[in-house]
Parts: C-alpha cells; structure tokens; sequence
C-alpha cells in the first residue's frame, strides 16, 4: 500500500497518471467497449427483421425471391401504391383503430377511478377486487377463447366491435389498474389534504395535482395497452369476422393457396407499425411532460 500510495503521490505531483490509475482506467475503457458491442449486437439482432422487412417492401417481385437475396436494388413504391388503394389493406386498418381506440377509452373510463378507489379508499374486500382484477390477466388466452366464443355467439356480440373492445379488456384493464394504483399509492396523502384545507374536494385534488404526477405511469400504461390492443392476434382471429377483420389477421389475405404477395405483404406490415411507432412517440413526450411537472415553480 505504500508502494502505490507513493505512485499516486508521483501521479499528483507531475500531473500523469500513475500505474495504478492508468489500469483502472484501461479497465473502465474496455468494459465500456464490452458494453457498446453488445448493446449493438443486439441494436442489430432487433432491427433487422424490421430492416429486411422495409427491403422487401421496396422490392419488386423478381428481386425478392431472387438467391441470394439482393441488398442493392431499384427501389419501388409499388407495392404502397397496392396496399393503400384496395380494401384489403384499408378495411382491417380502419377496424384495428376503431377496436383499438375505443379500447384504450374504456379502459380509460373504468381503470382510472377504479385504480384510484383501490389506492385511496379502505373497503372491506380492496384486495381480493384488486386480485381479481389481475386474474383476468392469469388465464392464458387459448384457454378463455372458447367460452368467449361462445358467450359472444349467443349474446350477439361477435364481429362486432363492441365485442372485440370488451374482449381486449381482459389484457388492457388489469394492466392501467395495477400500474396506476402503485404511482397513486406512492403520492403522499397530504397532497389531496392541502388541497382540501384551500376549500376543493377529491375531484379537484385529482384533476389539479393528481392527474399531473401520475401522467408518467398513465402514458406507460396506455402505451403497453396500445401496443398489445393493436398487436394482439388470437381473440381477433376467433372472436372478429368479415366486419370486424383487424390488421393482424388482414395481413393473412396477401397468402393465397397458390401463392404468397411478399411485396405488398411487406408494405402493409411497415404501414401497420406506423400508429404504433405514433402513439409511443406521443406517449414518451406526456410520460417526459409529467416526469418534469412540479419541478418548476411558476
């Protein structure tokens, strides 16, 4: 130890790094580079079916069942051009928003006052509701799709939207109501109390102060909500019919018997992950608007 006290003393005094600074810095070098491959590698290993699928998309038929596969090539807007102008893109699209959206409304509608009672409320039986709403999330869905199917075939529910919107709040609603409850529980109760001695009530707490603090876990939720709801694949694919066709189970009419659409199978598959791409990028500015509110003053 006093060696390399008496290094590190050299070090200061000239003003180089010693032996011993100089390895630690090595090592901190090299595990910096460590990390930066890997995050890279696997940079690399996600995007690529994205990459390759947005190829494709701008392929024409002869380039993309040619082998090897060609990564230079003259690109087309063909295949937009034939997904954006027949129904068989545009109908499922329109079907997924509408499925979607009113999916996240009523999610909305029911998650947030519920998750805000099961915070803040003390009932006899809070937690075995709070359970039971997160049960609906422990069945796997090959499991419920059939009494689904048949509940909705008698009810009238089936290729309906209705039907569909119900159906995703098996996944979405536990999903708002356990992650908003935990941001709620985690807000001092003095808050609502100060609001409370300037005159307003819960309602005003909540939509004042409340509101602001838990919008980071609000977008999250709504965003993972979105992106299940717009990806999801097997209640569609038993529960929707002919009307109800959503952009999952669409994409599937570029697949005939005899052949197989890759190009403007490719192009609907980059325009479906568009609203996606959207409304996570409007999600992160509300999440990042409600991680810095109330850390101003004016």
């Amino acid at each position: 130890m006093t060696a390399l006290n008496e290094l590190d003393t050299r070090t200061l005094v000239s003003g180089r790094p010693g032996p011993v600074a100089g390895r630690r810095k090595r090592r901190k070098r090299i595990a910096h580079t460590i990390v930066i491959v890997l995050l890279s590698a696997w940079s690399l290993f996600a995007l690529a079916p994205i990459v390759w699928i947005l190829m494709m998309s701008l392929k024409r038929p002869e380039d993309i069942v040619v082998y090897p596969p060609k990564f230079f090539f003259l690109p087309t807007i063909d295949n937009y051009i034939t997904v954006l102008s027949g129904s068989e893109f545009m109908t499922p699209f329109v079907n997924s928003l509408i499925v979607t959206a009113g999916s996240l409304v009523l999610t909305l509608l029911i998650g947030l006052p519920a998750a805000y009672a099961l915070a803040r409320f003390q009932f006899k039986g809070r937690e075995s509701i709070a359970l039971g709403i997160l049960s609906m999330r422990f069945a796997p869905e090959l499991l419920i799709i059939l009494p689904l199917y048949l509940l909705f075939q008698k009810t009238g529910l089936y290729d309906s939207y209705l039907g569909l919107i119900l159906a995703y709040q098996l996944v979405t609603l536990p999903m708002l109501v356990w992650m908003l409850r935990s941001f709620i529980e985690d807000l001092p109760v003095e808050l609502e109390e100060a609001v409370a001695v300037d005159g307003g009530n819960r309602w005003t707490a909540f939509r004042h102060v409340l509101f602001r603090l838990i919008a980071p876990g609000l977008g999250a939720s709504l965003m993972l909500s979105f992106i299940w709801a717009w990806n999801s694949y097997t209640l569609p694919l038993v529960l929707a019919g002919k009307n109800t066709q959503v952009i999952t189970t669409g994409i599937q009419q570029y697949i005939s018997y005899q052949s197989i659409d890759w190009g403007p199978m490719a192009a609907a598959t980059v325009v479906s992950i568009i609203p996606g791409i959207l409304f996570a990028v409007f999600s992160l500015r509300w999440i990042v608007g409600g991680l810095t509110a109330g850390t101003v003053k004016g």
